[in-house]
């Protein structure tokens, strides 16, 4: 493993401990697209199926069960706990307008057509868009408060330092997944409006990031 992997492990980690605070904090998910966090439920299920038969090491396994446990605890406090808060009038997203290109697409491209190969591509195609209605969340409302700007910036930045990590594995060992590169990248740019914005709004100290209104 080399540092960006292990970089980007932890941003993610952070990513979803600040979202977790957040919500146990406040005692609200207002702001939170509860769609987006069941779509990323719905990829480690099925990236993480091999838990029990496949071992690569104690990290791996130990990180497999932290994603898995935090995502649907995730989601049991957004629909079940905090269920009053939510922004379901905001949350509107069609999300079978991504499930649909993306289960096609997998039994398209893949490196097995086994059902294990067939949703483990599942899962990566699918987390290079689950973040989209939370974007659509932010756009539709117009701003985003700090602490919830904060969660997609150590998510976006997860995924940038894998994009390190790819660059590094194929230089260093010859090791190139085309599959998880271009999901990855797309992933990244659909972040990359929202760093901007991060960085010249809310790192200079204000509240909430206010998206700029149209002309």
């Amino acid at each position: 493993m080399n540092v960006f992997r292990l970089a980007g492990d932890v941003s993610h980690l952070v990513a979803i401990i600040i979202l977790l605070l957040k919500i146990w904090r406040s005692k609200s998910c207002a702001g939170i697209s509860g769609k987006s966090q069941v779509l990323f439920a719905l990829v480690f299920t099925t990236r993480y199926l091999d838990l029990f038969t496949v071992y690569i090491s104690a990290y791996n396994t130990v990180m497999k069960v932290v994603f898995l446990a935090m995502s649907y605890a995730t989601v049991y406090l957004i629909y079940m706990r905090f269920r009053n808060t939510d922004n379901s009038e905001n949350d509107t997203f069609r999300v079978e307008f991504l499930l649909v290109p993306v289960i096609g697409l997998s039994f398209l491209e893949n490196y097995a057509f086994t059902p294990l190969e067939i949703l483990w591509t599942f899962s990566i195609f699918l987390e290079a868009v689950a973040i989209m209605p939370q974007l659509f969340m932010i756009t539709k409302t117009g701003e985003a408060e700090s602490i919830t700007t904060h969660y997609l910036f150590f998510l976006g930045l997860y995924r940038a330092l894998y994009i390190a990590n790819w660059v590094w594995r194929y230089h260093t060992e010859g090791f190139f997944d085309h599959i998880a590169v271009v999901s990855g990248v797309v992933q990244t740019i659909f972040y990359c409006d929202f760093f901007y914005l991060y960085v010249t709004r809310v790192l200079r100290g204000r509240g909430k990031m206010s998206l700029p209104m149209p002309i």
